[in-house]
């Protein structure tokens, strides 16, 4: 065994006769150190650091045995003590094992074979003392290390900012000179890499050429160990895959200068576990980019569907002598299922529609934009069309892709014709149109003591919604209108909308126009509430101001509603 492989052991007597005699004894087996006494022992473990055995006699000059031992305990709590003692003194073993920490307590005259066999059993459980302490060590050091790493990644989904937070930590707390890690696509690295450089190292300090080494490692997918010795200085070049699922993500080399103590193989097998976390980093990062990618690809297609959908709808709508139609859609989402459509005929019939397709988004907004392609169609026939008959080829046309994708279309249809004031519409599952005389309501508004008297209109001949059955069968409802009325068509986004978790007041003297709407949906009758207080005219973004301000800001669903007005 050499010198350096041999445990150290130091001996305390104030007697040179019992300090030889231990000596002789031990220093084939061990690196014997002799102290004097308790003070020359102290100064030995400040120089040489941690003893595996300390060997003290009890009774001494200016310091005991007791106290001696019981000082290291903090120092060096792995040390095995044994204490001699000439005496048998009872409370000297307690203290001693109390404070002292003592493994055994040998009387004298002592037995050397039986010393011989104690201290090796002291050896012994030393070794495995110090294995256990630096297995435990090692361990704590590489959860630490993966703390580190696991909360890079969790913290910072963003590529950048996560790679160069894992190199820096590695290049830490190996303490390496420089650390670079290099990512890789198809064996191949990419022009972004993430370094790290010691505050030590002088910027002025070339760095080795790495290029050989890690295509070498790009090659075979295994660790690389280079170790050079220049001018007396010792420097370690660490290269190390970083591979994730059978995939090649990136490398990582670790440069380490004039380095008196170099990388262990624990330490290789410590970097080699934490560049598998980095390169499921690096998995994770690039994941989130694509993720990230594809999502921005999606909004700016949804951006172009959201322009080329609202195209669909008219963008200025036809005046007509006698009446004054308003429109507006808004959708939940970038696109979505319901629409509005206003179109004069040839013959002078002003024709009004909304309707809601099932769901929302995307396929809500194809079938849309389907609906409104045949209703036009429809609509734009020599002779004006009955409402239920255009109802009827809707639902004819659309019910065997409506049916296969599990959706419905809810609409109103009405015609109007100025020279009869006569109004004819055609109701599929759509929530009910409202008529009311609007002028009337302002007046009794404006009289001063006059409660409100008008009731509007709910027009409530109804089908059932379009793509339910192969066949659709309704009958139109008819109605003449009057100079003041206002006819309005609306989306269940309207009526659905939640009210704000406050106390509606609607102004009115009467106890009966005031309802309680909190924690509860707007409604057909809170919609009539609002309208109560509408100026004429009739003025519809003015509406829409009024129903945002008594619902949620959150808008969860689509809300389109058009009016016509007779002048």
């Amino acid at each position: 065994m050499s010198q350096a492989d041999k445990l150290k052991l130091l001996i305390v007597d104030d007697e040179p006769d019992n300090l030889d005699l231990l000596y002789r004894t031990f220093r084939r087996e061990f690196r014997v150190y002799k102290a004097d006494g308790a003070m020359s022992a102290l100064s030995i473990l400040d120089e040489q650091g941690e003893m595996a055995i300390i060997i003290s006699d009890q009774r001494m000059p200016v310091m005991n045995g007791t106290e001696l031992l019981g000082k290291t305990v903090d120092r060096f709590p792995d040390t095995i003590r044994i204490l001699l003692t000439g005496y048998t003194d009872v409370e000297d073993l307690v203290e001693a094992i109390n404070s002292g920490k003592v493994f055994k307590y040998i009387t004298k005259p002592w037995n050397p074979e039986s010393l011989k066999v104690i201290v090796q059993q002291a050896a012994d459980t030393y070794r495995v003392l110090k294995q256990r302490t630096n297995e435990l060590s090692r361990a704590l050091r590489r959860e630490e290390l993966f703390n580190v790493v696991t909360t890079a990644i969790r913290e910072s989904l963003d590529y950048g900012s996560m790679l160069q937070t894992v190199v820096t930590t590695i290049g830490q707390t190996f303490e390496a000179t420089s650390c670079i890690l290099q990512p890789v696509d198809g064996n191949h690295l990419i022009s972004d890499s993430f370094s790290y450089q010691a505050k030590s190292t002088k910027d002025s300090e070339s760095l080795p050429d790495v290029e050989p080494i890690v295509q070498n490692v790009l090659e075979n997918w295994k660790t690389q160990l280079i170790q050079q010795l220049s001018d007396g200085n010792h420097s370690v070049h660490l290269v190390v895959p970083l591979i994730w699922q059978q995939q090649l993500l990136g490398v990582l080399s670790l440069y380490k200068q004039q380095c008196d103590q170099p990388w262990m193989s624990e330490d290789i097998k410590l970097i080699e576990a934490v560049a598998e976390q980095a390169a499921l980093a690096i998995s994770q990062a690039k994941l989130y980019q694509r993720t990230q990618l594809q999502a921005e690809q999606m909004r700016a297609e949804l951006e172009v569907a959201r322009q080329i959908q609202n195209n669909l709808l008219r963008q200025s709508l036809p005046e007509v002598e006698g009446v004054r139609v308003q429109a507006h859609c808004y959708p939940a989402r970038e696109v979505g299922g319901d629409f509005f459509e206003v179109y004069v005929h040839p013959q002078g019939d002003v024709w009004l529609a909304v309707g809601d397709v099932s769901g929302k988004g995307v396929p809500a907004a194809l079938f849309m934009a389907s609906a409104i392609s045949i209703l036009r169609r429809e609509l734009a026939q020599e002779i004006s069309p009955e409402p239920e008959v255009v109802m009827r080829n809707l639902n004819s046309i659309m019910s065997d892709d409506l049916f296969s994708t599990n959706c419905f279309i809810t609409m109103v249809l009405a015609r109007y014709t100025p020279t009869s004031r006569q109004l004819v519409y055609a109701n599929a599952g759509h929530i009910y149109p409202l008529v009311w005389a609007h002028h009337l309501v302002v007046q009794q508004q404006s009289a001063p003591e006059s409660s409100v008297t008008v009731e509007p209109d709910y027009l409530k001949t109804r089908g059932i919604p379009l793509g339910i059955l192969p066949e659709w069968k309704a009958k139109a409802g008819t109605l003449t209108l009057h100079s003041g009325d206002v006819v309005l068509l609306i989306s269940d986004g309207i009526t659905e909308a939640t009210v704000k978790d406050v106390k509606h007041d609607t102004h009115s003297q009467n106890s009966k126009n005031s309802k309680s709407l909190t924690n509860s949906m707007l409604g057909t009758s809170g919609l009539w509430q609002l309208l109560l207080h509408e100026p004429a005219p009739f003025n519809l973004p003015h509406l829409l101001v009024h129903i945002r301000e008594e619902t949620n800001n959150v808008q969860e669903d689509d809300q389109t509603i058009l009016s016509m007005e007779v002048l």
